[in-house]
């Protein structure tokens, strides 16, 4: 039987191949497996002995990848935890070092699509956010936790939001009101603050971001993830992380700049081709970055 139709679109999927170069009898993990389109395109250009581990949070991206994967039996593994624990998770499986790794840190099309998510403004759904749906808390239960001064902190930190402290005063506000309880009510809180400004971009976007991340703890798991990457890659692995905003990807590219046991490949992150651009709108504002892992002992000689 064939594989499900892929339901999200694989960004800088030629690009991060080109990157890791993969090969027959190497280990690779793409930590955010999502629905599998770049584990997919590695174990098709690592035949037919590379052998991938795919990590995810979310339950039914791990579901539809593990069936989507399902034609390349043995060699291809699958685990339910976050990325920044690939150490753990490594360890804990019985698996050696990897010769590459792709992390995509962007939300899935399909998070953004279904409303009972709670990760878009596009359809009504509840103040959720949560990429692994199973545990912790929801942006519903972080904006009742948070103090007023707090909330406008996050807001302007992960979001980079200017007007943070009047969207925290009225997000406050509506939620003791008890009318905060859906995106919905989310975004139309933000719109009271910027009155009838409105812009390209949605007011709402980057409240919604700031929220989305701390939720998801998401700079956290990717300050773990770079600190492991020495540890984690064989001689000459290659690391590939594709980010979506700017906190993202200034840290990646901090972290590839300044680790000695760490080679950038890329000067510049890498965009997505006009044509991709094209037909996955959600492919704009992807950045890929590489580095190869210096062998083991050369670090002091790093140019």
């Amino acid at each position: 039987m064939s594989a499900p139709a892929p339901p999200h679109r694989t960004v800088l999927l030629p690009e991060t191949l080109e990157a890791l170069a993969p090969r027959d009898g190497a280990f690779y993990a793409d930590l955010t497996l999502g629905f599998g389109g770049h584990a997919e395109g590695i174990l098709q250009a690592s035949a037919p002995g590379g052998r991938l581990l795919g990590v995810d949070r979310d339950p039914d991206a791990l579901r539809f990848a593990t069936e989507r994967l399902a034609p390349f039996g043995g060699r291809a593994s699958f685990v339910h935890d976050r990325f920044g624990r690939v150490e753990a998770v490594l360890e804990a499986e019985g698996l050696g070092l990897l010769d590459g790794l792709v992390a995509d840190l962007g939300v899935s099309s399909v998070q953004l699509d279904r409303p009972e998510r709670g990760f878009s403004f596009r359809e009504d759904g509840p103040l959720d956010m949560r990429m692994d749906p199973t545990r912790g808390e929801t942006a519903k239960e972080l904006i009742d936790r948070l103090a007023e001064p707090a909330l406008a902190d996050l807001l302007y930190s992960l979001g980079e939001e200017r007007r943070s402290r009047p969207i925290a005063r009225n997000l406050k506000q509506q939620a003791a009101e008890g009318r905060l309880e859906t995106t919905g009510d989310l975004r139309r809180a933000v719109h009271r603050v910027y009155g009838g400004r409105r812009g390209r971009i949605d007011p709402a976007t980057r409240t919604f971001q700031a929220l989305r991340i701390a939720v998801n703890g998401e700079l956290e798991e990717l300050e773990t993830l770079l600190a492991a990457l020495p540890r984690v890659l064989a001689d000459d692995g290659v690391a590939a992380i594709i980010s979506f905003h700017s906190l993202e990807d200034r840290a990646v590219k901090h972290a590839f700049r300044d680790t000695p046991e760490l080679r950038p490949l890329t000067k510049k992150p890498v965009m997505a081709s006009d044509a991709e651009r094209d037909a996955n709108p959600r492919s704009r504002s992807a950045k890929l970055r590489a580095a190869r892992r210096l062998p083991r002992g050369s670090e002091a000689g790093r140019a």
